[in-house]
This record gives structure tokens, C-alpha cells and sequence, in this order.
């Protein structure tokens, strides 16, 4: 596979790289728990299955290995880390060629740090205080975390308040029963986890349910 000029352009802004892939696919795969020897056959997958941005959470077993081996193999798909609370690994997942930082928190050290690296960086906020300082920072979309504390009528009324282009990205208990509200509320685009991806789960199993989600 080979990158396009089109999407060779886009690597230069991340917000416009963000948005592009958002639009083909509004989720954002999050592989906990993945290892190397999983992480290309099931990235492969979720590609085939219109995945486009692919998460691997940096306390995963050798994360950072993961991620090299699936920028490799998916040249074309938005791949970076989650779970990155520090500059320090910030700077790793630069080296490893990641090209997205997600936080479970809102540190402006973290967002600074990311974009400074020309990585797309969303971190997690679950007040409107947050999600100004992040937006503040640089950050190109909002982590909305843990999503169970924060139902549609939150995100509701953070819509309300926050620049009408915002991305608001809700995640944590994310699935098929209640996308459709979160939609209605407001919400961009969706992380999902466990539903999708968690140790022994098969290739195939992982495969389909993608198919399923996108369907929904």
C-alpha cells in the first residue's frame, strides 16, 4: 500500500488529516491490552472493515512496537497512542512514528507538546473548564472521558458553549445501543474499546464486530 498525494498533503496539517479520516470512519479503534505479534493481522482487519485511526494504549504490552508495526503496515490509516499522560511519551511516540496522542486527562504540557510534534492530539476533558484550557492549547479534537459520566445531555450542553466546530469524541462504554443518542446530542465521532478489541478476542471476531459498529 502506498501513501496517495492527497493524503501525503494532509500529513502536514494534522487537524485537516483528523477531519479527513473522521469523515470516511467516525470511530477511533482503541486495541488495550494488544501485542506486537496481534496488532498488524488485527489493524489489517479493522482497515478492511472501514477503520480508519487506529489507538494503541501505550500501558499495552510494547506499545510503542505495535504502533511502528502498524504505521508500517497501514501507511494510510491515522495511528498513534493512547493513555500518553507525560512529554516524555510524547517524544516516544514521535520516535516510533505515531502520528496521534490521546490522554485520559487534559495536560497542557501533553497537548503543547504534541502539536509542537505535529501530532493530532485529543485529550480528555469532562468539564467545560477543560475543554476550553485543551482547546487553548492546541488540541485538535475533545477526548469527552469517561463517557458513562457524561450522557448525552452533557455533551448536549457542551455543544452549546464550545466553538460550533469543535470535535467532541465520546469514550468509555461506547457501543451500539447508544451512538445513536450521543449523535443526537452532538457527538462527532466515537472511541470504542472493549467492545471492539480485548485480549482473546480472534481476528475474526474483531473483524466483525467493526462491520457491525460502521453498520450502525
Amino acid at each position: 500500500m502506498t501513501t496517495t498525494a492527497p493524503l501525503a498533503a494532509l500529513l502536514a496539517d494534522p487537524n485537516a488529516l483528523l477531519r479527513h479520516h473522521l469523515a470516511a470512519c467516525p470511530l477511533i479503534a482503541i486495541l488495550r491490552g494488544i501485542t506486537p505479534a496481534e496488532a498488524v493481522p488485527v489493524g489489517r482487519a479493522l482497515w478492511h472493515a472501514g477503520f480508519r485511526i487506529i489507538e494503541v494504549p501505550l500501558n499495552s504490552p510494547d506499545a510503542l512496537r505495535s504502533i511502528a508495526a502498524l504505521r508500517a503496515a497501514l501507511p494510510q490509516a491515522l495511528v498513534g497512542a493512547g493513555t500518553v499522560t507525560s512529554v516524555q511519551a510524547v517524544n516516544d511516540v514521535a520516535a516510533a512514528g505515531g502520528q496521534l496522542v490521546v490522554s485520559p486527562h487534559c495536560d497542557v504540557q501533553v497537548i503543547t507538546a504534541s502539536v509542537a510534534a505535529g501530532m493530532v492530539c485529543l485529550p480528555g476533558v469532562a468539564t467545560a473548564t477543560e475543554a476550553f484550557d485543551a482547546l487553548s492549547a492546541g488540541a485538535h479534537g475533545l477526548k469527552l472521558f469517561p463517557a458513562e459520566m457524561l450522557p448525552p445531555a452533557v455533551v448536549k450542553a457542551l455543544r452549546a458553549v464550545l466553538p460550533a466546530d469543535t470535535l467532541l469524541i465520546p469514550v468509555g462504554g461506547i457501543g451500539m445501543h447508544n451512538i445513536a443518542a450521543y449523535r443526537g446530542a452532538g457527538a462527532n465521532a466515537f472511541g470504542i474499546g472493549s467492545a471492539l478489541y480485548a485480549s482473546g478476542k480472534s481476528v475474526a471476531q474483531v473483524e466483525q464486530y467493526a462491520i457491525e459498529i460502521i453498520a450502525a
